[in-house]
């Protein structure tokens, strides 16, 4: 999710202006919305790593072994870390979404599985669990 940010520049004396002429300009940013989540993005090569580095725990959790473990697609949500939402295709038309927490570089940048949803489809939108 994106938000919207506009800023006001003026001068400190009112009768100055800029020097094309103008008083005042406002600009308008896009900026990540803490909390919110992003849009769907195709998986890159850190967002594989992290899904290695899961395989097992995930694997521990359901009880299956995955031969296929591939991120498909993927969302972040910025927290004290981030929150990544995962779509893995684990075989044939399976897919897992997980949620994995990076930590912030100050705590080591460690990762923890801390959901995952089974038996999801290809055409299942990864949205927050």
């Amino acid at each position: 999710m994106l938000q919207y940010v506009t800023f006001w520049a003026t001068r400190p004396n009112p009768h100055k202006i800029f020097r094309d002429g103008v008083r005042s300009v406002s600009l308008t940013v896009m900026m990540p919305l803490c909390g919110g989540t992003t849009g769907p993005k195709d998986a890159t090569e850190e967002v594989q790593n992290i899904c290695d580095e899961m395989k097992p725990h995930v694997e521990q959790k359901t009880g299956r072994n995955f031969d296929v473990f591939t991120a498909k697609i993927y969302k972040t949500q910025l927290v004290a870390g981030t929150n990544f939402f995962i779509k893995v295709h684990v075989g044939g038309e399976d897919h897992v979404h997980l949620r994995v927490y990076k930590m912030l570089p100050q705590a080591g940048s460690k990762l923890e599985l801390t959901s995952l949803q089974e038996a999801k489809a290809h055409s299942d939108p990864i949205e927050y669990f």
